[in-house]
């Protein structure tokens, strides 16, 4: 260190050596700026306007917080993670990223999105985001009830809980303004659908369909007014996939599942029709709180799903059963190390039989990212 310190000093009293130090001032320089530049994308935050991505709703965006809660429906095993770093099996219902982890890189925000219930989060996990959101849950209270899941109700009750971990690190004043600045993304409302209301028998028997799809759809509203109420101003918001094009779907409900694999369309246009009703409720909303600055955005899920499974828009080779074992039923503890799984799973739509691969996440992701940038420019 000495010698080191020496050498400056005699570079800078000898005018013989002018020439040597801007040539080391000037490497130093460029090094710095490719070190600058050689950061991985989505280590360097691009919008510096957007303080955290914070999720909830079901398996499609919840990252591991059933491997904390006494649930038979985990997906903390192999092969879920096959192509997630390391391979680790982390709790996400796919081989790799959810489309929530795709924004968080977009966003320059992290890596992926960890789930909250993780008590090893630090208080730089939390201030970039987190997600609440729990596989087999859904926006009728009875949903989270028949796989002892998390409620979307108890998923807002955490996120008080984290505004409240918050004000404790950074304070009142920040941790407003970091709510504020947050990418809200909830996604949920398949299993409603999917696993109560198609598959049980108790809603059926209470509702007709159509009066079934309002009761879903007032309580979804009714969470997003709870959302906005404790701070969110940019929230997302999921539509419902081509159901009847899930290949458990088409496994249950198709007359000759094995033979006849094609997309059942009487699921699928009960999608369409929720979908439309929750764009129209998501636009008056927008509208009635556009005084207070604040974006309420429709990602349209139906479509890009139906492209890669009818349309053949995408490079997939399988998009009518999963991955993982026959890809007819294997879901959760179905889908398990025993399981025989395809050898590459980005050829596939579907990692088990009703979850996307990540690659259709990828692709999902895309056909969301230029809402997410018209809602967080400036």
């Amino acid at each position: 260190m000495t010698t080191t310190t020496t050498t400056l000093a005699g570079l800078y009293s000898s005018s013989s050596h002018d020439h040597s130090l801007k040539l080391i001032i000037l490497l130093l320089v460029v090094v710095l700026i490719f070190v600058s530049d050689a950061q991985p994308e989505n280590l360097v935050k691009k919008h510096r306007n957007v303080s955290a991505v914070l999720v909830f709703g079901d398996s499609t965006s919840d990252p591991g917080n059933n491997n904390y809660i006494l649930t038979p429906f985990k997906g903390n095993f192999p092969p879920y993670g096959k192509d997630f770093a390391n391979q680790v099996p982390t709790g996400r219902f796919t081989n790799g990223l959810l489309a929530s982890d795709y924004v968080a890189r977009h966003l320059g925000l992290k890596d992926n999105v960890p789930p909250y219930l993780d008590p090893s989060l630090s208080i730089h996990d939390l201030r970039t985001g987190v997600s609440f959101a729990s596989a087999g849950s859904g926006y009728d209270p009875l949903t989270p009830t028949i796989s002892n899941v998390i409620p979307l109700p108890r998923q807002l009750e955490y996120f008080k809980e984290y505004k409240a971990r918050l004000i404790a690190e950074i304070g009142k004043t920040k941790t407003k303004q970091s709510i504020n600045n947050s990418l809200y993304l909830v996604s949920a409302g398949t299993n409603d659908f999917v696993v109560n209301y198609f598959t049980l028998p108790i809603r059926r028997q209470e509702y007709s369909l159509p009066g079934y799809m309002s009761f879903v759809l007032k309580t979804q509203l009714n969470f997003l007014q709870a959302l906005w109420d404790e701070g969110a101003r940019k929230i997302v918001v999921a539509g419902l996939p081509p159901m009847g094009c899930l290949p458990i779907v088409i496994t249950l409900f198709s007359k000759n599942a094995i033979l006849d694999r094609g997309c059942i369309d009487f699921y699928s246009s009960v999608a369409r029709t929720y979908n439309s009703m929750l764009q129209n409720e998501l636009n008056l909303m927008q509208f009635n709180h556009a005084h207070e600055g604040g974006q309420i955005a429709y990602f349209d899920t139906y479509s890009p799903l139906l492209d890669a499974i009818v349309g053949h828009k995408y490079d997939f080779k399988e998009v009518k059963r999963g991955c993982c074992g026959t890809g007819l039923l294997e879901v959760t503890f179905l889908c398990n190390p025993h399981s025989k799984i395809c050898s590459d799973a980005s050829k596939y739509a579907f990692w088990d039989s009703i979850h996307p691969t990540q690659e259709m996440y990828k692709i999902c992701f895309k056909a969301l990212q230029p809402t997410i940038d018209h809602m967080i420019k400036g």
